[in-house]
């Protein structure tokens, strides 16, 4: 579907839950979440968009480490460890971890 009015058109159509696919250079305009909620859409993905995001920055990222031969001006871009340790609740695992870990090689006890 190319613009709103053909998603508000399949909406109307069905009566079964409509999925926006919102693919960058596809054939219609990358439309907002509240643009397809308002003609009715009940979900909206992005199938592509991280991956293509993430591999740009990669090829950015190499082009300047072949260039300077260093990653340090891209620091503030990164994600600090601290971000990925809380975004995975790091310090949970490491509990469950120890709480599972009771055994030892031949000859150690633990």
């Amino acid at each position: 579907m190319r613009d709103l009015d053909e998603f508000a058109a399949i909406r109307k159509a069905v009566d079964v839950p409509v999925l926006a696919n919102m693919t960058e250079f596809g054939k219609s305009v990358l439309f907002t979440v509240e643009q397809l909620e308002a003609v009715g859409i009940d979900m909206v993905i992005w199938p592509v968009s991280l991956l293509r995001l993430a591999m740009g920055m990669a090829m950015r990222a190499l082009d300047g480490l072949e260039s300077t031969g260093s990653f340090e001006a891209l620091l503030g871009q990164m994600q600090h460890r601290a971000e990925l340790y809380e975004l995975l609740d790091y310090e949970s695992y490491g509990t469950f971890d120890a709480s599972v870990f009771n055994f030892g090689t031949v000859g150690n006890t633990v």
